[in-house]
């Protein structure tokens, strides 16, 4: 367990946004917000995959563990933040803390492996449509599900394993919940060999990943070009225009957050840019994925109808 300066009975501080109080109430607000609209959206998002048997296909399949992953993914951080900026509680024991930074990186982990699911089965519907069915096939789609979830799970496992290895100094925490670089700061001793170690599965489970998604919508975009339908052309490049939006806004944050030497990081600006990815980019999620959905749409005016009847 290594060194530890801290024992499970005591208690780090939060510091959230004290730094800016005048900011505190606007950001109650807005994150109150956008938290209920999270839930409303993606929970909306599974009842209609449950509810409607045309959507099961791969992409809702994929979509419905999205969602729910983003409402495991915003619930473990969010409810700590409200409370920390409605000043309730600014405290949060050494315990939770592992506990909220294993979760954390469990399901960010995750999420980054899915939208790689998610966009081979893009890549598949596009560049491969007559053999569509039996490339991703039930089996195939589970399976897929399962090792995101496992290799989210394993990578968190060993970064916390890391991360509880080092001696840690103070009781202060310069964020708004237990971010990894915030808890880097913390160390009482050199963390360059535990860092790097940090990076090289940083590095795997973003960068790869993020590679493969960009690789995917250029073939997209290539197929694409070659639809003779302009306004065909059209639809499908706003379609991949907005998936890849979502997905920048949650690589290009957790890749600036992540893949920075620790020393050059800047706990100001990590809390600002930690709000990307952990409260845009879950709302995000369902408005991108279904804005222009016309079969996502056909589902809610269904299910809306036979509510009114």
């Amino acid at each position: 367990m290594g060194n530890f300066n801290i024992s499970f009975k005591e208690a780090f501080i939060l510091v959230g946004f004290s730094d800016w109080p005048q900011l505190e109430v606007f950001l109650f607000v807005f994150i109150l917000i956008f938290y209920f609209l999270t839930l409303i959206g993606n929970t909306s998002i599974i009842a209609l995959y449950q509810l409607d048997i045309r959507l099961h296909m791969p992409m809702y399949f994929f979509l419905c563990h999205l969602s729910f992953l983003d409402l495991c993914y915003i619930t473990s951080t969010v409810p700590q933040l409200l409370i920390n900026l409605h000043k309730l509680d600014q405290t949060i024991s050494y315990g939770r803390c592992v506990a909220q930074l294993f979760i954390f990186l469990a399901l960010a982990s995750t999420e980054c492996l899915l939208l790689v699911v998610m966009a081979f089965d893009r890549y598949a519907a596009v560049c491969h449509p007559l053999q569509y069915a039996s490339i991703v096939h039930p089996h195939l789609c589970q399976t897929m599900a399962i090792i995101s979830w496992l290799g989210g799970f394993i990578n968190s496992l060993i970064q916390t394993g890391l991360m509880m290895a080092l001696p840690l100094c103070g009781h202060q925490l310069n964020h708004f919940f237990c971010e990894m670089p915030a808890f880097l700061k913390l160390a009482c001793e050199d963390t360059d060999g535990t860092e790097a170690k940090m990076f090289v599965a940083r590095g795997i489970i973003l960068v790869i990943p993020a590679l493969l998604i960009l690789g995917s919508y250029v073939c997209i975009a290539q197929a694409v070009l070659k639809v003779k339908s302009m306004s065909r052309r059209k639809k499908a490049f706003g379609t991949c225009g907005s998936h890849l939006l979502v997905v920048s806004f949650f690589y290009g944050s957790a890749i600036y957050t992540y893949l920075q030497p620790i020393h050059s990081y800047s706990e100001s600006e990590g809390k600002f840019v930690a709000l990307f990815y952990t409260i845009i980019t879950p709302i995000l999620n369902p408005l991108i994925y279904t804005l222009r959905n016309k079969d996502i749409k056909e589902a809610l005016s269904k299910v809306l109808g036979k509510g009114r009847d």
